[in-house]
């Protein structure tokens, strides 16, 4: 049995108590589960902005000694899928399973380091039907006709996760259109745990008969499995926190008897575009991760996320996409800018990285974490033009930004003029200006420096050749 351990200063705001606490560590590794994506459809920003967040506090956690074990779902059958499927006249499976590889094709492309264990429903069923099973025994589930619901009323404190006392949270569930209607419902509030199969869909054998699982069960028996009865980090989208995630607490501690289910309930704030109207395929707004990495790079991508601390709506904005990848090009030169002439001395950085942890253990809080980094980032070019040694400074910068997923390298087409010049151009117009130097033609030479300046691009001659960076 592990001893309880608290992780010093390091808080995160629990949902469930509504209070910002010290992280506790009671066992190693820390269980983590995240609601992952319903594969109808291509990830879209969205999607990317809640794998990022915890794939991050993962790292972070671990670059502060607390291993962690990131478990993320796939919910591959599902309402909308069978839906999505039949509109496109394909079968349902071939259809989530298009849209989990784009998943990992798209997430790969953005850097993000995968979880530890990915899972999925269409796997899962032995141990869905187990956990529906025991409820039935509890007298907190039964079977109608085929279908098996979850009693609510019988659930200890329904509602404390998204404060919403049982009639409260009935009729937000009607207005969400989240009551599921069925007439052989006990009570309108009951939710499917299992639904009987209908005409046309797919099904797997069940001891109450042909069906599939309801949505919320799914995340309760695949958290089971994989971290046991009670997990430490519950992450997920600020839209699952009602219905899916208060269900959830409800099944997994009747079923348990472990409370609370999770210690800690995290929820990533959601995007938005300008305007505070929300992204949905409805109203054509959606931004697939796909297309926003043929206009901005990765790090791009992330630095515009934790630009808005995880709790908060993340605009989508190409202006502040632009914005953000001009501004990684501070941290990209900080990071490879060389002293001038012979050094003395070196640049102070360690009270950047203590900053950096003070900023990261206040509930992730990334803007001031990103402004630390900034603040290094000009401390190290004002160190390199006094002839002072950044080397430390500069291995600083570049695990700090690793913590957040930045790489600091390629470039960024949205982030300005010099975005449209590639590394072998501006080596080959470096070149000329060179033969054009050794020729004693400086107006040739001074021409090329100049047209380089316009594109963003510095450089710095030395007596062992020419180097450049993009201002």
């Amino acid at each position: 049995t592990s001893t309880l351990a608290q992780v010093n200063a390091m808080l995160l705001y629990n949902t469930l108590t509504r209070e910002t606490e010290p992280f506790l560590q009671i066992r190693r590794p820390v269980g983590m589960y995240v609601c992952g994506v319903t594969p109808q459809d291509e990830p879209h920003l969205g999607h990317a902005i809640a794998t990022v967040v915890y794939e991050v506090l993962q790292t972070y956690m671990g670059y502060r000694g607390i291993e962690v074990k990131r478990v993320q779902n796939f919910t591959d059958v599902d309402d909308k899928i069978i839906a999505r499927a039949s509109d496109l006249g394909v079968e349902p499976d071939e259809l989530a399973q298009e849209n989990i590889d784009a998943f990992f094709e798209v997430m790969n492309g953005l850097n993000v380091r995968p979880a530890d264990v990915y899972c999925r429903v269409s796997e899962e069923m032995d141990e869905i039907i187990t956990i529906i099973e025991e409820l039935i025994e509890k007298d907190v589930a039964y079977d109608a006709g085929g279908s098996v619901y979850f009693r609510v009323a019988k659930a200890k404190d329904y509602g404390k996760l998204s404060n919403r006392p049982l009639e409260e949270a009935t009729e937000a569930a009607s207005e969400m259109g989240r009551l599921e209607p069925d007439i052989s419902k006990e009570r309108p509030e009951d939710f499917a745990l299992w639904k009987a199969q209908k005409p046309g869909e797919p099904a797997w054998e069940s001891p109450w008969g042909p069906g599939r699982p309801g949505w919320h069960i799914e995340c309760s028996a695949m958290a089971r499995r994989y971290l046991g009865e009670q997990v430490d980090i519950h992450g997920g989208g600020l839209d699952l926190v009602f219905p899916h995630h208060e269900n959830e607490v409800a099944q997994s501690e009747a079923a348990n008897e472990v409370y609370p289910f999770s210690r800690v309930w995290m929820h990533n704030g959601l995007l938005e575009m300008i305007g505070g109207e929300k992204m949905s395929k409805s109203l054509g707004n959606v931004v697939t991760v796909r297309d926003a990495l043929k206009e901005h790079s990765p790090d791009t991508i992330r630095l515009w996320i934790f630009q808005s601390h995880y709790r908060s709506p993340v605009t989508y904005d190409g202006d502040l996409l632009k914005s953000a990848g001009r501004a990684l090009r501070r941290l990209r030169n900080a990071a490879t800018v060389q002293p001038t002439g012979k050094t003395t001395g070196s640049v102070d950085y360690e009270e950047f990285e203590s900053r950096f942890v003070v900023a990261m253990d206040a509930d992730l809080n990334t803007p001031r974490a990103l402004a630390v980094l900034f603040e290094l980032a000009s401390a190290i070019e004002r160190g390199a033009k006094a002839g002072r040694n950044v080397e430390g400074a500069q291995r600083t910068l570049r695990t700090l930004c690793g913590i957040l997923g930045l790489t600091l390298e390629g470039d960024d087409p949205s982030s300005g003029e010099s975005a449209g010049i590639d590394e072998s151009e501006i080596d080959r117009m470096i070149s000329e200006r060179a033969d054009a130097r050794g020729r004693r033609d400086w107006s040739t030479a001074d021409g090329i420096r100049d047209s380089l300046a316009e594109l963003g691009i510095e450089l710095e001659d030395r007596a062992d050749g020419t180097v450049w960076r993009r201002a």
